[in-house]
């Protein structure tokens, strides 16, 4: 199985490949051999028009038209080859239509399939993760709580909902300038901030005042095609785990070889919350992206662990 991510756009946790997912339930064991840990390239994503789906009785703002509706392809690589930059090789790289997406605002340069799912309302939001770290960030309506469910969020409030995603990445920019919210965190810092001590509430506040202070910037944003909201992201149930777990460790066997059994006990993005010979650890599944693996009745040996002494 080539991985391809933790998917959650079922509204569940699932381990993604191109011959099918595999469920995250909790509870379960994963249990697989890595086989090659090499990162592989995933192929290329290809969007085209669909054909709209009309309800009956929506309603339609004045002068403006339904966005043309997308169907997103993800094709695998054709040479299955390695991957050269990020999870591609060069090949499919220039032919993935996404390439365009985060430079359109600015450059106005884009496939068609490209341009009509950019069409399509999104919305602007500012997460917080378990240290309290925050960034700006964007989701299509389509996707407006798979991408933060993705991200592994602990807080996240929308503050912005635009007409097109063109507008709205204007928004985000405009945001990590004049407002200082970065639009990245890192998978290491997310992963970090989950082995120390965290509140949810310590976290929710400081997320509530960071999109407060956000809304205020936005008020006085000399830009048309958006609006101001105040919506809050309700965490995933599979989350509850993390919520009570004390100190977890990192999981201490890197997942780019060998033999792993994960007992899941809570998800939270890519990041897994197991429990092993009575300890609690984290696992970011996001490391498996890009590498084969077998799955199968497979256990993972643990080094000695110390446990924090604080």
């Amino acid at each position: 199985m080539l991985v391809r991510g933790v998917d959650w756009s079922k509204g569940r946790p699932s381990l993604q490949g191109f011959e099918g997912n595999v469920d995250l339930a909790l509870g379960r064991t994963l249990g697989f051999r890595v086989l090659d840990g090499r990162r592989h390239c995933l192929g290329f994503s290809r969007l085209s028009l669909a054909q709209a789906e009309t309800k009956p009785g929506s309603p339609t703002a004045a002068g403006t038209a339904t966005p043309p509706a997308t169907s997103v392809e993800q094709v695998p690589c054709p040479q299955a080859a390695l991957a050269e930059r990020g999870y591609q090789c060069g090949a499919c790289f220039a032919r993935d239509d996404f390439r365009f997406m985060h430079d359109f605002h600015r450059s106005g340069v884009a496939p068609e399939g490209l341009r009509a799912y950019l069409a399509q309302p999104h919305w602007l939001y500012v997460a917080s993760f378990a240290n309290g770290a925050a960034k700006v960030g964007t989701a299509s309506d389509l996707r407006k709580t798979v991408r933060l469910a993705e991200q592994g969020a602990v807080a996240a409030q929308y503050v912005a909902h635009a007409v097109d995603g063109r507008i709205v990445r204007l928004l985000e920019d405009a945001v990590s300038e004049g407002a200082g919210l970065p639009q990245l965190v890192r998978s290491a810092n997310k992963l970090g901030s989950l082995t120390e001590p965290w509140q949810l509430e310590t976290v929710a506040q400081h997320n509530a005042e960071q999109a407060a202070r956000v809304r205020e910037f936005l008020s006085g944003a000399a830009l048309e095609g958006f609006q101001i909201v105040e919506q809050s992201f309700a965490l995933p149930a599979q989350t509850a785990g993390f919520l009570s777990a004390s100190a977890p460790q990192s999981y201490p066997i890197a997942l780019d070889s060998g033999d792993h059994g994960l007992p899941l006990k809570a998800l939270l993005g890519s990041f897994a919350l197991l429990e092993l010979d009575g300890s609690n650890f984290v696992a970011n599944l996001g490391e498996l992206k890009g590498r084969v693996i077998e799955l199968g009745d497979f256990e993972s040996e643990l080094p000695a662990v110390q446990s924090s002494l604080f």
